[in-house]
């Protein structure tokens, strides 16, 4: 629910009235920041053309866009290269600011923008040359369609670009035109692929936590760091393919059959070097975390949050007698929506013509990302597959050593140029590891300095660079993927497409207009041991280092077997040592071998980022999945909703998506109303006791306005900030947050003469979206695995006030969480409110967060009030180290009935425009936070009958 009540959909008199507001105030303060004000016009003047005629160079033929009154365009076209020239032209209108920063961040070029503050980033995105490997894709792996489509969407982008400059492109322009000269340059093809790789970056997989668990070693053991990450809990949480899909060595698939293929016995390798191995990387690798944090910051915090919820039930179960089709994907907020909103129709759909879909697509990037079109759809979910791993490498200034013998580095220079001073230059070195990570940061020459490693670094004695390898490094066909899913007429089709989708991995679902549903596991995952381990053995094809493969396509022969290689390999958890071969990539998991279903005899297929596979899958994946606790809680409404013969409605599909149980909550209830809470007197002893009883009747709902979820959540914060959070290190915890502790490894203060431990203070050193223990799945099977336990020592802390088992852990999380919620909303619990402490706050991704004080007010929207939660199936996650404030959102929510698609369902989380104080700067959110979805017209009567503007284009 909304905090403000000055959200959009006013009458247009209200509009013309804040605007009037708005410039008075400008005139007022603004003067203070720049010596002028931005009046009306300046607001006003980036606001788009959407009725009428335009001319748009390049069109061969008229092109109408008829926007609905959410101004959610729909593109009608005779050919496709003017559907993607138009859709290029109308991105441009609405959101080209957000284009040109994003082209800007994945060319490491913030800086010509932003100035020196954004150096450093752009000197680690240069590193790792994102922009350099899409050049090389657009060269090398792109169809020539996908270049036409691409050139198309540019030539319409330039063409706007022509006729619009400083404000009347937004007034983040004006805003920019105070600090410099800056003027956008033409856009290209490779500015649209190279925004792959910024969301392949999002959803790279397990680096975060190979950091983490290497940061933990300082303090913890390696049974308690592995105590931290348990196992996936098969045995309750149900992966996505059950019993598993793999094509055998000579089946094709058949899609007039189920995916019912058995998978091979035996399991993944085991991993060397563990815990122990990634205690000496503590340092460097916390200055790494806090270099690889500051991309994430533009793009979203990196993390357990990212994920989504998809589903498909079969026409067996629904109402319809047809397929549903759900999709939410979980990232950051942002402002505007990270998701443009958009139908891309051929007028007649033909060979030369062959789009007619709709859906949510990327400013700046040609084509629909998710949706459908007239005959299938689909969703997707982050696989979270291990597409990176980090290396130790042994280097002098010449090169590194790999198998005993010194080989060069592969170096280039690259300038970076900062608005209003000098330029800088960094050299670039590479191994056959990728490039070396840790020349951006002057700690990083400590990597190393305490790893188990018989032989010392060439150069240092007691330290190693650090190396990146990462798929999204390698030029890839994933442009090709997302045209080939926008054409897909049937699973077979639809499988095809998905094998051109390598980065970054992604859960595929599907469902058609014919009554069939499915899944398919896409991406380039790789296999981590010696080539010559790998042969024959099941463990994907050999490849040398630096080599790109093309995904295997249906029908070839690949072994399928299951027995693990003869050299252990790594598993991706920790650094690896880059020295040595036997921990190379040798090849890439065959796309033949990767899990799929079609028309499970379950009836459904649900997946929310858990296991993909049960333990009996041949490759290796992962060992970090999510553990699944919303994709069971979706699998039990389901069958909750098909059990004796009921059925599923689009209603029933939307509710779904709003569902706020939390399961941590049904956990620890029971143990928290058995606590016997005694204060330090009796009125303290009752004050507690009080907001206590809020949890008796509670049906672990974490509803907006709800005083029970704003405790228990209080409660679970401060639980696991006693058992865990104060037992990390400081490069996990908090920035700012401050303990008295004694250092590892004997370095503490000489004990005093009483023979007490001398302490030192130790702040934390994390961003609060980005710091551990942030409460998500994994901390519930962390806490679950000890509840029964109640000496665990987990539950014993030290301090005046230490506790020496579970309840009195918990007695004391009882009484901090009183204490901290009496603070932040009141003395009356009955007062208290979930929605207030757990709050959405829309910032502009730039400007918005770091712009002066008026910008950022005129650029930012909220609060809001909202339900839900972490883990919860609405996922509107919060980190628990890091406070109440959303971090996580469905960032989009749509529901396709495939047998009506006029009456699918649909809603953003902010609006189509990127104009601050246009009537569709976020015109949907307020609807979005209820959990409302919009109705989506697709087919061409129902689009005319919902069109509020047309505009034609014209060559």
């Amino acid at each position: 629910m909304p905090a403000n009540k000055t959200g959009p959909g006013k009458k247009k008199k209200g509009r013309r009235a804040r605007l009037l507001v708005i410039s008075l105030v400008l005139l007022l303060v603004a003067g203070v920041a720049y010596g002028a004000y931005w009046s009306v016009g300046t607001v006003r003047a980036s606001f788009p053309t959407t009725s009428g005629t335009l001319q748009l160079k390049g069109l061969s033929g008229q092109v109408k866009v008829v926007r609905d009154d959410k101004g959610i365009p729909q593109v009608y076209a005779d050919n496709a290269e003017d559907l993607f020239r138009a859709q290029g032209f109308v991105q441009a209108q609405d959101r080209f600011w957000e284009m040109d920063v994003r082209r800007h961040l994945t060319a490491g070029r913030l800086s010509e923008m932003f100035g020196s503050g954004q150096v450093e980033t752009d000197a680690f995105l240069r590193t790792m040359g994102w922009r350099k490997v899409a050049q090389q894709e657009y060269d090398t792996k792109l169809s020539p369609a996908a270049k036409k489509y691409l050139q198309a969407y540019s030539d319409g982008v330039n063409a706007y670009l022509k006729d619009h400059q400083g404000k009347s492109l937004s007034v983040e322009y004006a805003a920019l035109s105070f600090e410099n000269d800056y003027k956008p340059e033409q856009w290209t093809p490779v500015d649209s692929v190279a925004w792959l790789k910024a969301m392949a970056w999002d959803l790279r997989g397990n680096m975060r936590d190979e950091i983490d668990r290497s940061l933990a070693s300082s303090r913890l053991s390696p049974q308690q760091i592995e105590q931290l990450y348990p196992a996936y809990p098969y045995d309750r949480n149900k992966p996505i393919v059950e019993g598993g899909s793999v094509d055998s060595a000579t089946k094709t698939f058949d899609p007039k059959g189920s995916a019912t293929g058995t998978q091979g016995a035996g399991g993944a390798a085991a991993a060397t070097g563990g815990a122990g191995a990634a205690a000496g990387l503590h340092s460097s690798l916390s200055s790494l975390s806090g270099t690889l944090d500051k991309i994430p910051a533009l793009l979203g915090p990196s993390g357990n949050g990212i994920g989504s919820n998809s589903w498909v039930v079969s026409g067996k179960y629904t109402t319809t007698g047809k397929p549903l089709l759900a999709n939410d994907p979980h990232l950051a907020p942002q402002m505007p929506s990270l998701w443009y909103q958009m139908g891309l129709h051929c007028n007649a759909v033909s060979a030369q013509c062959p789009f007619d879909v709709a859906g949510y697509t990327f400013s700046g990037m040609p084509g629909v990302v998710i949706g459908h079109n007239k005959d299938v759809a689909w969703g997707m979910t982050n696989m979270g597959a291990d597409v990176s791993d980090l290396y130790l490498e042994k280097v002098t200034a010449d090169g590194y050593l790999y198998d005993g013998q010194q080989k060069p580095f592969v170096t280039r220079k690259e300038t970076i140029k900062v608005a209003g001073e000098k330029s800088r230059e960094i050299t670039v070195r590479e191994t056959n590891n990728g490039p070396i990570v840790s020349d951006r940061n002057d700690e990083l020459v400590k990597v190393g300095e305490k790893a188990p490693v018989k032989d010392p670094a060439p150069d240092r004695g007691d330290g190693y660079a650090v190396a990146l390898r990462w798929t999204a490094l390698d030029p890839g066909k994933t442009m090709d993927g997302l045209f080939g899913l926008d054409q897909a007429s049937d699973f077979a089709s639809f499988r095809k497409a998905a094998a051109d989708f390598e980065v970054p991995s992604q859960n595929l679902i599907y469902a058609d207009t014919k009554g069939n549903i499915g899944y398919q596991a896409p991406g380039r995952i790789p296999v981590r041991g010696k080539a010559e381990s790998a042969k024959g053995e099941g463990q994907g094809e050999t490849q040398g280092q630096g080599q790109n493969q093309q995904n295997q396509t249906e029908g070839q022969t690949q072994g399928t077997g299951a027995s693990a290689a003869k050299t252990p390999t790594p598993d991706g958890r920790y650094p690896a040592p880059g020295w040595d071969s036997a921990y190379q990539w040798s090849g890439w998991v065959p796309q033949s071998a990767l899990p799929w279903d079609y028309n499970p005899k379950r009836g459904y297929i649900v997946t929310a980022n858990q296991a993909v596979a049960d333990k009996k899958y041949p490759y290796l994946l992962t060992e970090d999945w999510g553990y699944g606790t919303r994709s069971q809680r979706i699998n039990d409404l389901i069958q909750s909703k098909i059990k004796d013969g009921g059925k599923i409605s689009t209603d029933d599909m939307q509710k779904m998506q709003m569902d706020n149980s939390s399961e941590i909550a049904k956990l620890l209830m029971p143990y928290l109303l058995k606590v016997d809470v005694k204060g330090d007197n009796e009125r303290e002893t009752k004050y507690v006791r009080e907001a206590q009883q809020l949890l008796k009747d509670w049906d672990g709902n974490q509803e907006a306005d709800s005083p029970a979820a704003a405790y228990f959540n209080a409660v679970w914060r401060n639980t696991l900030k006693l058992a865990f959070g104060n037992k990390l290190p400081k490069e996990l915890r908090v920035k700012g947050q401050c303990l008295q502790v004694r250092p590892p490894d004997g370095n503490a203060p000489q004990d005093d003469l009483n023979g007490r431990a001398r302490l030192v203070t130790e702040c934390g050193e994390r961003e609060p979206d980005a710091a551990q223990p942030d409460g998500g799945d994994r901390w519930f099977e962390v806490v679950r695995s000890i509840l029964d336990k109640p000496d665990n020592d987990w539950w014993k802390t030290g301090g005046r006030a230490g506790t020496a088992n579970r309840d009195e852990l918990l007695a004391r999380a009882l009484k901090d969480a009183r204490w901290e919620l009496t603070s932040k909303l009141g003395k009356d619990v009955n007062s208290w409110s979930w929605g207030r402490l757990h709050q959405l706050t829309l910032k502009n991704q730039t400007l918005g967060k770091e712009g002066p004080g008026i910008v950022q007010w005129m650029l930012n929207r909220g609060p809001w009030n909202l339900a839900g939660g972490e883990a919860a199936v609405n996922a509107s996650g919060w980190n628990a180290a890091g406070g109440y404030d959303v971090v996580w959102v469905p960032s989009m929510r749509m529901v396709v009935n495939l047998d009506d698609l006029d009456k699918s369902r649909w809603i953003n989380l902010t609006g189509a425009s990127g104009h601050a104080y246009n009537a569709h700067y976020y015109d949907q959110t307020d609807q979005w936070a209820k959990g409302e979805l919009l109705p989506w017209a697709f087919s061409a009567d129902a689009v005319k009958k919902a069109g509020a503007d047309v505009l034609t284009l014209k060559p």
